[in-house]
C-alpha cells in the first residue's frame, strides 16, 4: 500500500489570502507552565506555513479526537462537526477565532528553548503466512498466558533459546514472515500489516495490533552498531546494508534489543483501512496528521502545529498529538506518523530533524 500522508502544497499551488490576525483577550497568559515544558504565548504570523496547510486534511484527524465522546469537549466537537467538510479557510477562520497559539519551550536549553527533535513511525506491510513454511519461518506472536508469572519475562535471545519460553508460546503464533530483521522492525514499530493468501488464493490484509511487551528495556540496535563502529548510517536501510553484508551476524544484532512485543490481531475493513492503529489515546492515527509526544509536554488531544524543515522533508502543518512512545521523551519531541507501506517507510526511517511546535489552546 502507498504512503497516505500528504505531500506539502506544490509551489505554484494558489495560496489563500491570509485570515486576519485574531485579538489576544486580555487575560490570556503569557507563559503556560507544564511538567516539562513552559509554553509561551505567540501569534498566528509566528507559524510557519499557517495559510497554506490544508485544514481539511487535518479534520479527518481532529474527527478521531472527537470520537471519545468526552464530556469536556462536547462543546468544541460540535463545532468540529459542524465544520467537516466546509473550506479549509473557513476552519482556519474558525481555529484563529476560537484558539490562542503557544510556542512549546524546553526548561533545560538555554541557546535554543524552542528546538527539538522531530522523528517518524510507519505502519509495515509484510508478506506472511498462516504457517510456517519454506520463506515463513519468523513467527509473530500474541500474548503468551504466563506473562505475568515473571517481571521481566524472557528476552529475545532467551525466547529464541529456551524451551520454557518456547513452551509458554506455543499455539500463540498469529502468522509467520520472512525475516527477522522484518520482524524487528514491527517490534519497533508497534504494529503492522500482513498480507495473507487464503486457501482458495484470495488476498487479504490484517493489522497486527501493540497488545504488550516482555518488560525488558529497549536498547537501540543503530546505536550498538555505531557505538561498535561497524556502520556510519544507523537508519533502517543502513542497518538492513549491514546485514546484507554479515548475515551470520543477524541474531548477534537482533538480540541487542532484549524487548520483544506482543500483538493482536485486526480487520482491516472499509474506512478503517485508511486510519492507522489506535494510539495511547485510544483513537486510530491519521497518517500524516498524528504525533507521538511526551504527554508530561503536550497532553494527548492537543492540536499542534509542526514545523520542521531538514534535509528529508518539509513539514508545516496542524497535527495531533494522539500517541506516545518509549523513545518520544522531552518538551520539543515528535514522533510523525507517516502512514503504512514502502514510501512511508522510507520517511520514517530517514527522519531525523529539528522541529518546533506550538499547541494551540481553546480560548
Amino acid at each position: 500500500m502507498a504512503a497516505c500522508f500528504s505531500p506539502e502544497k506544490k509551489a505554484n499551488s494558489p495560496i489563500p489570502a491570509a485570515l486576519p490576525e485574531a485579538s489576544v483577550a486580555e487575560n490570556t497568559p503569557a507563559v503556560l507552565t507544564k511538567p516539562k515544558s513552559r509554553w509561551i504565548l505567540a501569534s498566528w504570523s509566528d507559524l510557519p506555513g499557517f495559510h497554506a496547510d490544508n485544514f481539511n486534511e487535518a479534520w479527518v484527524a481532529w474527527r478521531q479526537n472527537c470520537a471519545r465522546n468526552l464530556q469536556s469537549a462536547q462543546t468544541l466537537c460540535n463545532h468540529v462537526k459542524r465544520l467537516e467538510g466546509q473550506s479549509s479557510e473557513s476552519q482556519k477562520n474558525w481555529v484563529m477565532q476560537n484558539f490562542q497559539p503557544y510556542r512549546v519551550e524546553s526548561f533545560n536549553s538555554t541557546s535554543s528553548p524552542a528546538n527539538g527533535l522531530l522523528t517518524s513511525y510507519y505502519e509495515p506491510v509484510f508478506e506472511a503466512s498462516r504457517t510456517a513454511k519454506p520463506g515463513f519461518e519468523v513467527p509473530l506472536y500474541g500474548l503468551p498466558a504466563n506473562l505475568k508469572s515473571r517481571s521481566p519475562w524472557y528476552s529475545r535471545e532467551e525466547i529464541a533459546k529456551l524451551p520454557a519460553a518456547q513452551a509458554a508460546l506455543k499455539g500463540k503464533e498469529i502468522a509467520f514472515i520472512a525475516s527477522p530483521v522484518d520482524a524487528m522492525v514491527l517490534h519497533i514499530q508497534g504494529s503492522g500489516r500482513l498480507w495473507l493468501t487464503q486457501k482458495d488464493g484470495s488476498r487479504i490484509q490484517i493489522r497486527l495490533a501493540y497488545a504488550g511487551t516482555n518488560e525488558q528495556p529497549y536498547q537501540s540496535i543503530g546505536r550498538w552498531l555505531l557505538e561498535q563502529n561497524l556502520t556510519k548510517d544507523a537508519t533502517w536501510p543502513g542497518i538492513k546494508a549491514w546485514l546484507a553484508q554479515n548475515p551470520r551476524r543477524t541474531n548477534e544484532l537482533m538480540w541487542r534489543n532484549p524487548r520483544f512485543v506482543f500483538f493482536k490481531e485486526e480487520a482491516l475493513n472499509g474506512p478503517d483501512a485508511l486510519l492507522g492503529p489506535k494510539g495511547a489515546m485510544g483513537v486510530p492515527l491519521t497518517p500524516g496528521r498524528s504525533i507521538a509526544v511526551d504527554p508530561a509536554s503536550i497532553p494527548y488531544g492537543s492540536a499542534v502545529w509542526l514545523s520542521s524543515n531538514g534535509p528529508q522533508t518539509t513539514l508545516n502543518r496542524l497535527v495531533f498529538a494522539q500517541d506516545t512512545g518509549s523513545a518520544i521523551l522531552g518538551a520539543v519531541r515528535a514522533d510523525f506518523f507517516a502512514g503504512s507501506g514502502e514510501a512511508a517507510g522510507e520517511l520514517a526511517g530517514r527522519l531525523k530533524q529539528d522541529m518546533k511546535a506550538w499547541v494551540l489552546l481553546p480560548r
